[in-house]
């Protein structure tokens, strides 16, 4: 099963993670997601559990619990939904310019 852990303290790092569920049973990957461009903690992260019924247990536990001051949240993944639209993923965004042709409002 993939467990959604989020709002986790920005120092957390995936071997921390990993620790949180291993009591729980066998964790297969802990891996803390990180910013592309900074390459700092986005401040949450996936944990990956070969049993269901110790993940459930897991996230029935841990879900509320304090880590470094902050409350976590632990729940099931739900699974990525694909983006649609063919243009960057940027759908069925509005548009604003500033072109002075519209009294100089957006």
């Amino acid at each position: 099963m993939n467990i959604y852990v989020s709002n986790l303290s920005f120092n957390v790092q995936d071997d921390d993670l990993r620790g949180f569920f291993e009591s729980y049973g066998e964790v297969t990957s802990a891996k803390i997601i990180m910013d592309k461009y900074t390459n700092k903690s986005r401040g949450f992260g996936f944990v990956e559990m070969s049993n269901d019924a110790e993940a459930q247990k897991a996230i029935a536990e841990l879900n509320g619990g304090t880590v470094e001051g902050r409350n976590i949240n632990v729940t099931e993944a739900k699974p990525r939904e694909e983006r649609t639209g063919g243009n960057g993923g940027g759908g069925n965004r509005r548009s604003f310019s500033n072109n002075n042709s519209g009294g100089g409002r957006w």
